[in-house]
């Protein structure tokens, strides 16, 4: 009977461990791929609260040069970041503030490629983590009588919990590289074969010569 109950016990304790890990994550994510035409900017927008963390990490997969303009623009005005003519990058603002932060993406200085960008922008919220470490500490202090240390389970959880996320992370940039190498394969092989053509094309008037690649 005593180890049923220890195991009812566990379970429930478990169970709320969850519930409060996953309540104390308050965390934004975006993820997108776009088309940024020749001699153009564009323009997104990312609400955050003060004393949250954002982090924006950018990769350009297709068009010519691979390269484009960046920046990170703070919601009173203030430029943060400015890259010129990259072809990735990472940036954090920690703590951040309230408003809409602006990030621009500049392939003005190119006349005829378009880009294709992908970006993700992962926002932490302290303010809500903060209220589930709260939620933690009175739950330990009503269940004091349950013979299990919630603060270790609970650092265990949250350190698996960052772990997976940025594997997760990790994983959509390897995907991005992914496409970018595709594309670069891909643009290496239409070389390949119009110099194969042209070359057969001038061989083939008089017809007396053999072209062997």
């Amino acid at each position: 009977m005593m180890a049923v109950t220890a195991q009812i016990c566990l379970e429930m304790l478990l169970t709320l461990t969850v519930g409060l890990i996953l309540g104390s994550e308050a965390k934004q994510h975006m993820e997108f791929t776009f088309i940024l035409p020749a001699g153009s900017t564009e323009c997104f927008f990312q609400s955050t609260t003060r004393n949250d963390s954002m982090e924006v990490e950018y990769q350009v997969i297709a068009g010519s040069g691979l390269d484009v303009g960046f920046a990170l623009i703070s919601p009173n005005g203030h430029r943060l970041i400015s890259d010129f003519r990259n072809s990735h990058g990472i940036h954090m603002v920690d703590p951040a503030e309230d408003g809409d932060y602006r990030l621009c993406f500049d392939n003005s200085f190119s006349k005829l490629s378009e880009k294709m960008v992908f970006f993700e922008v992962v926002v932490n919220s302290q303010n809500n983590a903060a209220g589930g470490r709260e939620d933690w500490e009175n739950f330990a202090l009503t269940e004091s009588t349950v013979d299990y240390r919630l603060e270790d389970i609970r650092s265990s959880m949250e350190s698996v919990h960052r772990h997976l996320e940025k594997s997760r992370q990790v994983q959509a940039v390897l995907r991005a590289f992914e496409s970018r190498d595709r594309y670069l394969l891909e643009d290496n092989l239409w070389r390949i074969r119009l110099l194969f053509l042209a070359l057969s094309q001038k061989a083939r008037p008089g017809e007396k010569g053999n072209v062997t690649l």
